[in-house]
């Protein structure tokens, strides 16, 4: 069976998010691949239109990705009935009018997240894809990282017993810009006035790896933090940061589980990896990063003595074991977009909606909260908090 190609708009693939994993990485690679196999065995193949406002940028990147439509004109590609679906990379500011446009036009949208700067915003782009019908997701990426995928496969057989606690580490030190080494993120990211800061950019994160690997989010106590004052922005000037950037959160999730993260731009790295979680239970415990995980069972679990006037001679990374790959792992933002794209075709089954959005930008309006009371904050479900399905929907 041969499928007419798919019209796909994708907005905000000049910055380095949207252009590299998205653009490179997903829909170029999948384009070279022939398209996205269906369940019937067939493809349907991808048909992209990149739009931004710098018109130099957007033609270069269409060109040197062999996609033939570019364009500076969102309203005029969201309205052509040639595209099926519109992607929104841009900034989260922008992102509830962009996605309200297309719902509007009748398309179906996929975005990265955070899908609103506040909660109140991302139940009213909610409720408007399920009135209007539309399929809808939200970008998911960490769950799909090779890493998080063996914690998955641990805990769906039994290794970890009953959980007790996740230990998140994020983050690395970005360079403030005022002594000859540029920083590695805009500018933009450290003004609560621009839409940015850690607990906005990184909250919504955690909402599903912790959601989807260790237990429902019921509450969280978060201390936030502006630890650099004064950075310096891409032009050379000073500005203030406004924004926090760091931030140190407490969860509590279903089934008594203890999670707790440090997230910060002012931190250097002692570990394996950019980000690794720790998960401790009854039978075994195992840390993963990007790639790679490590475990140790209880029956291969050490008794280490605490002797402070005797130098530690034991070398306790030796004493865990690789869990080996058990699969071949894809780009995670490729094989979201053939996930969703498999949804709008054939309908297939999809979890990551725009409800999921929802829920991470709640636990984003939480910790604020948290961090702005000094105190524990419930995180309730999405209905009790005023998400209830619409009729169309349901």
């Amino acid at each position: 069976m041969s499928h007419k190609p798919l019209g796909i708009v994708m907005h905000g693939i000049t910055g380095r998010m949207g252009m590299n994993q998205h653009l490179i990485r997903s829909v170029a690679a999948i384009r070279a691949q022939g398209g996205v196999v269906l369940s019937d065995g067939s493809k349907v193949q991808l048909d992209p239109i990149l739009v931004g406002r710098n018109a130099e940028k957007v033609e270069t990147l269409a060109r040197q990705n062999g996609i033939e439509r570019w364009s500076t004109d969102l309203d005029q590609a969201i309205a052509d009935p040639a595209n099926t679906i519109v992607f929104d990379a841009a900034t989260t500011q922008m992102r509830p009018a962009i996605l309200e446009r297309a719902i509007d036009a009748g398309k179906h949208i996929y975005c990265e997240k955070p899908i609103a700067t506040g909660f109140d915003e991302a139940i009213r782009i909610c409720r408007l894809a399920e009135e209007r019908g539309v399929k809808n997701g939200v970008v998911q990426d960490k769950l799909f990282l090779p890493g998080l995928q063996k914690l998955r496969f641990l805990r769906d057989s039994g290794f970890f017993g009953r959980m007790l606690s996740v230990r998140g580490e994020f983050g690395y030190w970005v360079f403030e810009g005022d002594w000859g080494q540029p920083a590695q993120r805009p500018s933009w990211n450290y003004r609560t006035e621009d839409g940015g800061g850690m607990i906005l950019d990184m909250v919504c994160h955690w909402r599903y790896v912790l959601d989807n690997l260790f237990g429902e989010v019921k509450a969280v106590s978060c201390l936030g933090a502006t630890h650099i004052p004064e950075r310096v922005d891409e032009g050379g000037r000073t500005y203030k940061g406004t924004a926090d950037d760091a931030a140190y959160a407490t969860f509590e999730l279903d089934g008594g589980v203890v999670a707790h993260i440090n997230m910060s731009w002012c931190t250097r790295v002692y570990r394996d990896d950019l980000v690794t979680f720790q998960v401790d239970g009854t039978h075994g415990s195992a840390i993963a990063g990007l790639t790679d995980c490590v475990m140790q069972a209880r029956q291969a679990t050490p008794r280490p003595v605490w002797n402070p006037d005797q130098k530690q001679t034991a070398d306790f990374r030796a004493q865990w074991q690789e869990v080996p790959d058990t699969a071949v792992y894809d780009n995670g933002f490729k094989a979201q977009w053939e996930m969703f794209i498999r949804h709008v075709v054939e309908d297939a089954p999809y979890k990551y909606t725009l409800r999921e959005g929802a829920k991470g930008v709640q636990l984003v309006d939480c910790a604020l909260q948290s961090w702005r009371e000094r105190r524990w904050v419930d995180v309730p479900s999405l209905d009790d908090a005023g998400l209830a399905l619409s009729s169309a929907a349901e």
